[in-house]
């Protein structure tokens, strides 16, 4: 299978200069050389003809050697740019430093047009005899009248320099800078037709049929008159041609290489067109891509727009297009703004306006909306249907497309942002950071940074993939995308997914983005609609779906969380404070908000924070939570009070939670809540809190007298006691028992002024603390929260004081008192204290806070343990008294030992040290008593090689 468009023959060869332009006419050959020269030449059987009548010979080139026939010397004064024969005229055009005509076939001057001096491009209208050129940024336009020559016509401004232009109907097409112009010849109105690239200079070349060829890097495009793009069609070449010549059915190119011819894909022989390109030699590999990319594009056109969606989005892939290219067939897709450069190595121009070029470039496209049926005509309601199955089709075989490509296109934007922010924190460091490289927003992927190219078409390519699924009706195949990492534009997708009410799409969109605030007022609006029931969509939202949306943001936004929870505590109050609890909120920013916008909620926060871990909060949140505590005791005190029903020995569940709180807390301030306690109630809070004051005799008083349960006191002093077995102190821990003992014996004494004891220690304790309102213990009518509130801001950051004594007197002051009179003594209360801890009280100082009268027989139960335990401690002590003598004996004889040993010192004993006489100087002896040396040598030097390892340094002087 072999196809030839052209075949390829030497004419001349031997061209004494470089050749600048070329033109035939009839079968000669016209030469521009580079010397200014303009060489005729020939064929060699026309030479060897004797007419010299060019009509007699033949009226084209001739396929053999040409030769040089004349040579026109000064024809130009600079090299030819270009040349044109004007056959209908009979005349010759070139353009050099100024545009001239000469008459043929004899190359007479018929006119020169001055005011072209400068040209660097023209066009020549044959049927009208218009003439149009380009110098600096001018545009003119001459006509040819047959008896006057040439007429100016008309002179317009330009933007910038032409780089290429060609007639157009009445119209010029204008190639300037980076885009293609029409220019009204009438007028000079300039109208934009689409950019030219930014690689290729823009390249202009007419149709015989008065359409136009525009060049687009390597892409050449058909428009009409008007500028209006063709867009079925459309060529294809390696690389970027320089010229290009239309003869149908072919273009030829001239390449900077190369020149370029193949068209078999106009009449649809794609295949054989696609095994032609494999019979190209090894060395033209890059040709053979280019030439099979272009022909799978066509073969993909083809496919198209005869219902193979699926097999020509496979010769798409083949031809490895930009996936713009192909989006660009799909109008009712929306695509983010991009910067994207074309790449000069592809065969299709991803630039965003090669996009645009592309639009609707098969009718197949444009069915994507209901509303565009208008595209196709009139249809009947077959062809409606047809239509719309069409448009599904086109929509699954552009997503199986894209999820093809996204793979690699996501891989290489992932590589592109981690170079971005490695380079970000080299420049941190080091002040190297390229300043043209802009960052992307932290707050997620919305905008792509400038100069990010696989981040963009990473989200042109979500963005649209997105769209395709909600089309199609693949709502969870569009949260699984954006569920996961991806570079959907937020702009247009937020929009489409508000469009089609697919909110958990859109939620996703949010969280992708990192715009939490957002997503949870849509997902806040959405709950409140499922629970009245207008919700629009068929998936109800529940509280709890707010929760989820939050846990993961507890250690990244901690004010969002309590901002959007408050709207749900009232619903899934312990969902929410275990929200809290497991995000690791600091305590006390959630005990703030909480107090500010739940105040009713706060307690119950405190409760569960302090039961998972008392250390994690501190002392001022104890404090709060007691105070909480108190106002819920002090309501259910002022209430039952005011119906008698009031019960002071009676543990109502708030209370108990109150007292529990009040022994198993230790941070909370006790002189405040003191304060607080109504005068008449309470005791048993207030014996806690004057514990906690260290005020031991008031607090067993109120157990006493007030209350009248001496086991609650028993078990006070226990508590005293065995805290106190813990911790360093100079009082003894016993002297608790002894104090609850006076008590019993002297109630008079205890229960005198208890009140004003009490409002004493108080005052005195609260004189560096600062005046508050005292309707902080009053029932306000704020309600519940307002009253703790309230409450709370009267506690203020006080700490209990770490010791205190009942004016001025220790616990441990047991001087003998004057028993009172008998009837009053609380003699059996005393004896069961003296019973059951006997161990743990001081016995001499017991019995002498005895009264007289007391009968011995009733102090059985304490004497009789006691005395045994004392008569065992001593016996016990004497053994080790003994032991510590015959220890003490034992030292002091070998002490004996030691004194007992004789050294001889004769005129011949010599120092070790030193090896001289010690004579009558200061020597010492090592233990092993034979080792002598001079003081003076033992003290300057500290180690002895005479003495052993094991012996020890301990030396006698003498």
């Amino acid at each position: 299978m072999v196809h030839s468009a052209y075949d390829s023959f030497e004419l001349l060869r031997g061209c004494p200069t470089k050749i600048d332009a070329v033109a035939s006419y009839a079968s000669k050959l016209f030469v521009g050389c580079s010397d200014g020269a303009l060489r005729v030449y020939a064929a060699e059987s026309d030479r060897s003809s004797s007419s010299s009548d060019y009509l007699g010979q033949a009226q084209e080139l001739r396929k053999e050697g040409y030769a040089l026939e004349r040579t026109v010397n000064g024809y130009s004064k600079k090299s030819l740019l270009a040349m044109e024969v004007l056959a209908s005229r009979e005349l010759l055009l070139s353009l050099s430093e100024s545009i001239a005509f000469h008459r043929l076939p004899n190359l007479e001057t018929f006119a020169v047009i001055t005011k072209a001096k400068g040209a660097n491009v023209y066009s020549w209208d044959d049927r009208r005899g218009y003439l149009c050129f380009a110098r600096q940024k001018r545009v003119c336009i001459i006509r040819h009248d047959a008896g006057r020559g040439f007429v100016e016509v008309k002179e317009f401004g330009v933007p910038d320099t032409v780089k290429s232009m060609s007639w157009c109907g009445e119209n010029i097409c204008l190639g300037i800078k980076k885009e293609y112009v029409i220019l009204n010849a009438t007028s000079g109105a300039l109208s934009e037709v689409f950019p030219s690239g930014r690689l290729a200079p823009p390249l202009v070349v007419p149709l015989p049929s008065g359409e136009l060829l525009l060049g687009k890097e390597n892409i050449g495009v058909f428009v009409d008159q008007n500028g209006k793009l063709h867009q079925a069609e459309r060529i294809c070449w390696s690389e970027a041609p320089s010229v290009v010549v239309v003869q149908k059915p072919y273009a030829i190119a001239l390449l900077p290489r190369r020149v370029e011819i193949v068209q078999l894909t106009a009449s649809g022989n794609f295949e054989e067109a696609l095994a032609l390109c494999k019979l190209l030699p090894p060395e033209d590999a890059s040709l053979r891509a280019a030439k099979e990319g272009s022909i799978h594009i066509r073969y993909a056109h083809h496919l198209f727009d005869n219902g193979s969606y699926e097999e020509a989005m496979e010769h798409f892939l083949a031809a490895q297009v930009d996936i713009t290219y192909v989006l660009s067939m799909y109008p009712s897709i929306v695509l983010p703004k991009t910067t994207l450069l074309p790449e000069t190595d592809k065969l299709v121009d991803s630039d965003p306006d090669a996009v645009h070029l592309s639009r609707g470039s098969s009718g197949a496209s444009d069915d994507m909306d209901p509303s565009s049926a208008s595209h196709f005509g009139d249809f009947d309601e077959h062809s409606a249907l047809e239509s719309k199955k069409m448009s599904h089709n086109t929509l699954m075989a552009l997503i199986k497309y894209l999820q093809k490509r996204r793979y690699n296109i996501i891989e290489k934007a992932t590589a592109e942002g981690t170079e971005e922010v490695v380079l970000g924190a080299v420049g941190d460091n080091y002040g190297h950071y390229d300043s043209s490289r802009v960052k992307k927003s932290g707050k997620g992927r919305g905008n792509v940074a400038i100069n990010s190219g696989a981040r963009e078409m990473a989200a042109i390519l979500d963005t649209a993939l997105l769209q395709a699924l909600l089309l199609t009706g693949q709502s969870s195949a569009s949260v699984e995308l954006l569920r996961g990492h991806n570079y959907c534009d937020l702009k247009i997708c937020e929009e489409s997914l508000q469009k089609r009410h697919h909110y958990s799409a859109l939620l996703e969109l949010y969280r992708s983005n990192a715009m939490h605030r957002e997503a949870l007022k849509l997902l806040h609006q959405l709950v409140e609609e499922s629970s009245s029931g207008k919700s629009e969509v068929t998936h109800k939202f529940k509280p709890e779906d707010i929760l989820e949306y939050l846990k993961p943001l507890c250690g990244k936004d901690p004010m969002l969380v309590l901002e959007f929870s408050m709207i749900i505590l009232d619903r899934c109050p312990t969902q929410t404070i275990e929200l809290f609890l497991s995000g690791n909120i600091p305590a006390d920013m959630v005990n703030s908000y909480l107090k500010q916008h739940a105040p009713n909620m706060q307690g119950r926060y405190l409760e569960l924070m302090l039961a998972m871990n008392e250390s994690a909060i501190s002392g001022n949140l104890q404090n709060e939570m007691v105070q909480i505590y108190l106002s819920e005791v002090l309501d259910l005190h002022a209430e039952l009070s005011d119906q008698n029903k009031w019960d002071e020995k009676a543990h109502y569940p708030t209370r108990k939670k109150l007292l529990s709180a009040l022994e198993g807390i230790s941070g909370y301030n006790p002189e405040a809540l003191l304060k607080r306690l109504p005068p008449d109630a309470l005791y048993e809070e207030r014996a806690v809190l004057l514990g906690k004051m260290n005020q031991h005799e008031l607090a067993l008083s109120l157990y006493v007298h007030k209350l009248h349960l001496p086991d609650l006191a028993l078990c006070y002093c226990d508590r005293v006691y065995e805290s106190a077995t813990h911790q360093p102190s100079t009082t003894k821990s016993g002297s608790i028992y002894l104090t609850l003992l006076q008590i019993y014996l002297n109630p008079s004494k205890t229960t005198k002024n208890f009140e004003k004891r009490i409002t004493n220690i108080v005052a005195s304790r609260s004189t560096s603390i600062p005046k508050v309102s005292s309707a902080s213990g009053t029932k306000t009518k704020g309600g519940r929260g307002a009253k703790k509130i309230a409450a709370i801001e009267v506690a203020d950051d006080l700490r209990v004081s770490p010791s205190g004594t009942d004016s001025s007197r220790s616990d441990g002051d047991t001087d003998e008192i004057s028993p009172e009179d008998s009837s009053t003594i609380m003699l059996d209360e005393v004896l069961d204290l003296l019973s059951k801890r006997w161990d743990r009280i001081n016995g001499a100082q017991a019995l002498r806070l005895l009264p007289r009268q007391t009968n011995l027989q009733n102090l059985m139960p304490f004497l009789g343990p006691l005395l045994r335990k004392s008569s065992e401690a001593n016996r016990n002590l004497s053994v080790i008294k003994s032991l510590r003598q015959s220890e003490n004996l034992q030292v002091k004889d070998e002490l004996y030992k030691y004194r007992k040993t004789v050294v001889k010192i004769s005129g011949d004993s010599m120092c070790s040290l030193c090896h001289k006489k010690i004579g009558t100087s200061v020597f010492a002896v090592y233990p092993n008593g034979k080792t002598l040396v001079h003081f003076v040598c033992f003290r300057d030097s500290q180690s002895m090689k005479a003495v052993t390892k094991s012996t020890t340094t301990t030396l006698r002087k003498w």
